[in-house]
């Protein structure tokens, strides 16, 4: 999969033939070919011609446009009509079809979660946490009994709650220091890095979800509300830790990002400043790309969709997502 980021401002996105031109002023900062682009983020405030956009969207390339700091405005997309039948069989999912697919949702993010923490634990010999993997282990205990999205919910609440202090204890890195999560904005660095991966993952699922057919605003734990796609939100929760935790984790612990210089304080919150989201989408495609036993991190991706729409199709067949071991 082939992303074209745009994240420095004042850019302009043209077509040269089959080239994607990438201009600040009068200097190219990139060419892309187009037949090998996949999707394209564009942060911020770059200008994109008619010419472009209209090559875009004949190949099936979406645009997403979204702020500096990775919140998502909208997305330019081609009209597809195939696959209908798969957001009209969402919309007549059983209320017990929903709940156990948000049970296997939630239980590969907190198996997900232990593992991901018992490696690192581990890797930096900390050994005053046990606690935290033993609530882990009862929320997904209760997870198998659970009857309800509102009793789901509670245990994953309570899972986050025991998980991020301790993620928080393996940060080697004295200037970053992290207690607990907060958005909305983000207060601190750490969690400035952790809301602007989840953004860029999370607008990542929405561009492929739609390639296959499904209605991202059809969830089965997350509910809908003003335009919220519930949908994604699902899909990346048994992705957080595995990806984005252990990205800003390796960041941070490799000195990778710099405290003083990729960061910027305004509008109460804490953000990456250029030079930091520069860093951060250069590392994130690096991770997203690298082999995994012959497969990369866009693969699971999308086999995690593929299993999806199947088990919406086809519910009585138990679905299984992404778990890392």
């Amino acid at each position: 999969m082939h992303t074209l980021y745009v994240s420095r401002q004042d850019c302009r996105l043209s077509l040269r033939g089959e080239l994607l031109v990438v201009k600040h002023q009068a200097t190219v900062i990139q060419e892309v070919q187009l037949p090998l682009l996949d999707t394209i983020l564009l942060f911020g405030n770059p200008q994109v011609t008619t010419q472009a956009i209209h090559a875009c969207l004949k190949r099936q390339i979406p645009l997403i446009y979204l702020s500096q700091n990775g919140y998502g405005y909208g997305r330019l997309a081609p009209i597809n009509a195939k696959n209908r039948h798969v957001a009209e069989q969402q919309r007549q999912m059983t209320a017990e079809h929903k709940l156990s697919l948000a049970k296997a949702i939630i239980s590969a993010k907190i198996k997900n979660s232990k593992v991901f923490l018992q490696r690192q634990l581990r890797r930096h010999n900390i050994t005053d946490n046990t606690q935290c993997l033993t609530t882990l282990t009862n929320c997904l205990a209760k997870i198998k009994i659970a009857t309800s999205t509102e009793q789901l919910m509670g245990f994953e609440g309570a899972a986050a709650a025991s998980y991020f202090p301790a993620l928080g204890h393996c940060f080697q890195n004295p200037d970053f220091q992290f207690t607990h999560r907060n958005h909305r904005p983000p207060k601190d660095p750490v969690n400035a890095l952790l809301s602007f991966g989840y953004q860029i993952l999370w607008n990542h699922l929405l561009a492929l979800v739609e390639n296959f057919g499904l209605d991202p605003y059809q969830g089965c734990f997350h509910q809908f509300h003003h335009g919220h796609a519930a949908l994604i939100s699902d899909l990346i929760e048994p992705f957080r830790a595995p990806i984005i935790d252990s990205l800003v984790l390796w960041l941070i612990n490799s000195h990778s990002v710099n405290f003083n210089h990729d960061f910027i304080y305004e509008r109460g919150g804490c953000f990456l400043n250029n030079t930091g989201r520069v860093k951060y989408l250069k590392y994130f495609r690096d991770r997203m790309q690298e082999n995994l036993k012959n497969f990369t991190r866009w693969d699971y991706l999308l086999q995690t969709i593929r299993t999806y729409r199947h088990s919406v199709l086809n519910p009585l067949i138990p679905y299984q997502t992404y778990a890392i071991r």
